[in-house]
């Protein structure tokens, strides 16, 4: 596999680790860093298509290197740590996270959502599909070059902020419950606690609505779920 994946962790053993599993699943192109500072130097060099962070570095925090990342490239983030509260993985998908894997881990559970995650990322970036724009008036959404302008300006959006977008796009004024919602975008059969959701949605409105503490776009319909409303 092609894809160019950068693993932050200061515990050597553990980004070892990380390494060769990766290698041994087909991803030949693996660079490891043990802090932000030393990640920060690498990305400005190279194009990555995926990162596994560690939450605690020595010099900062692997939240603080996503929050550094997201603005200009949406490859899938996942935290690879042992720190595991709620406000911590709350905070980590606010930092523009994917996925949260806590140690001590299942090697092969990293690598199977290593490469779901990645797969999609691909697929998003490389298929090829007739152009299709959802136009809401601050806002268009470019299905074909997965493209969010806003105020004629390009933003960018996380691989999971985009298809959730994407999802209300194609289901204007439809009312979509929470279980449908992470189905649709997280691709699994069940259904995790109501925060997940809201924090995407909470991180979506900041990007879209004028006032996000007042949403004109997305709105909630209480106890019943979320949605996309034709904006003036």
């Amino acid at each position: 596999m092609n894809a160019k994946i950068l693993v932050v962790d200061d515990e050597q053993a553990i980004a070892d680790m990380v390494d060769i599993i990766l290698r041994k699943e087909g991803f030949s192109h693996v660079d490891i860093c043990g802090s932000v500072n030393e990640a920060t130097k690498q990305i400005e060099k190279v194009k990555y298509d995926f990162f596994i962070l560690d939450i605690m570095l020595p010099d900062g925090t692997g939240l603080e290197l996503a929050e550094r990342i997201r603005p200009t490239n949406n490859a899938p983030i996942f935290f690879l740590t042992a720190k595991v509260s709620d406000a911590d993985i709350l905070r980590g998908f606010m930092s523009g996270a994917d996925d949260y894997i806590t140690k001590p881990f299942n090697p092969l559970e990293l690598a199977a959502r290593v490469k779901v995650h990645s797969k999609r990322y691909n697929a998003l970036r490389n298929v090829t599909i007739p152009e299709e724009t959802f136009d809401y008036g601050r806002f268009q959404l470019n299905i074909s070059a997965a493209e969010l302008i806003i105020d004629g300006e390009k933003t960018i959006l996380s691989g999971k902020l985009f298809h959730l977008l994407q999802l209300f796009c194609e289901h204007p004024g439809q009312v979509l419950s929470k279980e449908q919602i992470y189905e649709q975008v997280w691709g699994d059969d069940y259904y995790v606690d109501d925060n997940t959701i809201m924090v995407h949605i909470r991180k979506l409105r900041e990007k879209i609505e004028v006032d996000p503490g007042r949403p004109a776009l997305i709105t909630t319909v209480r106890g019943v779920g979320y949605k996309l409303v034709k904006g003036e």
